[in-house]
């Protein structure tokens, strides 16, 4: 099955009824309605539930073969933390993360598995390309130099380089749930503030929607837009992520249309080649992008239509049948690891 984004809209209705026969009857009536209506509001204003949370477990517990992946020996004073998620009525654990932190600071994901087949808050990278990423960045890129990114990645890179980025807090957009857990976003939303210790203000929050929408744009319009954010002839690098794609995908559906599928990885290339073939003619889908999830799995990345090809984000990812983006004039490539794309901005 192709994963696809969508929202539901809830409509609530209220009946009331007016009518006194009797004097007696009616402060029955005067006296029920009373209480219904403070019934009502003690639904209303009662806080919910919360469907999940996040309970920290051993580092040696849970799937021991990803945290092997995740070598701090290079940040000894970062200390790691491993959480899984729990739900209501479901007694395995929906999924699990690894954290890291500094001292008391908020902790930063870097690992993120989704146990179950919704798509679920975060998309699946894998750490080690990180880590390579952010030596590289130590390396070479300029201490006064800006990084801009999705603020998932932004916040690993300030964690692991100490390079200033332009968001620092968990901010949470979008906030990729499933449709059954849509009508309590609001305190989904509060509860992982906390958690992550956002305090993220309205300017920071401004920046990231110009971000967002810039990558959304015409290629050379976003790129441009970028420039203006950074708001001077700064040395800049913008980096993404495949996975950013989906994610812009959900906050701009109008502008872009992505889907995504998972596939096991064989060694017969040519045959994973043909099924991608198969993938676009059935779905009328009109490219794809692949990232490699482990050394069997492969997940493809899928765009709707020519439209959605020409984005600056589309253009800087390597897209079957389009400009690799060695070949692009849009911006020079600085550095590439797997999923991510380094790129300096004109």
């Amino acid at each position: 099955m192709i994963d696809a984004s969508a929202t539901t809209d809830r409509t609530g209705k209220a009946v009331r009824s007016g009518d006194k026969f009797l004097p007696s009857l009616g402060i029955i009536l005067v006296t029920g309605g009373l209480l219904l209506l403070g019934w009502f509001f003690y639904l209303w204003f009662k806080p919910l539930p919360i469907l999940y949370s996040y309970e920290q477990i051993p580092l040696d517990q849970g799937d021991k073969k990803r945290i092997s992946k995740i070598d701090l020996s290079s940040w000894p004073e970062l200390k790691l933390e491993r959480y899984q998620v729990k739900t209501i009525d479901v007694d395995k654990p929906i999924a699990e993360m690894i954290v890291a932190r500094r001292g008391n600071d908020a902790p930063v994901l870097l690992d993120w598995k989704n146990n179950t087949a919704e798509v679920l808050y975060n998309l699946e990278k894998k750490p080690s390309e990180l880590m390579e990423l952010a030596s590289v960045i130590g390396k070479h890129a300029a201490p006064e130099s800006l990084i801009l990114s999705w603020w998932d990645t932004a916040r690993q890179i300030k964690l692991l380089t100490g390079r200033d980025t332009l968001f620092t807090n968990h901010l949470n957009e979008p906030l990729i749930l499933p449709l059954p857990w849509l009508e309590q976003s609001k305190v989904i939303q509060a509860y992982e503030e906390a958690f992550w210790g956002n305090t993220a203000d309205s300017q920071e929050q401004e920046h990231f929607k110009r971000f967002s929408a810039a990558l959304a744009l015409p290629a050379e319009q976003g790129i441009q837009k970028l420039r203006e954010l950074i708001g001077s002839d700064r040395e800049a690098y913008l980096v993404i992520h495949v996975t950013d794609l989906y994610k812009l995908g959900l906050m701009y559906p109008d502008k872009i249309g992505v889907a995504y599928k998972n596939f096991p990885l064989t060694g017969n290339m040519h045959g994973m080649i043909n099924h991608m073939k198969v993938q676009l003619k059935e779905h009328d889908f009109h490219t794809y992008t692949l990232q490699s999830l482990a050394d069997d799995e492969i997940r493809a990345f899928f765009l709707s239509d020519e439209v959605s090809s020409e984005t600056l984000i589309a253009r800087l990812l390597p897209f079957v049948d389009k400009k690799a983006p060695t070949e692009q004039d849009i911006a020079p490539v600085a550095y590439q690891q797997g999923g991510y794309w380094v790129y300096k901005i004109p």
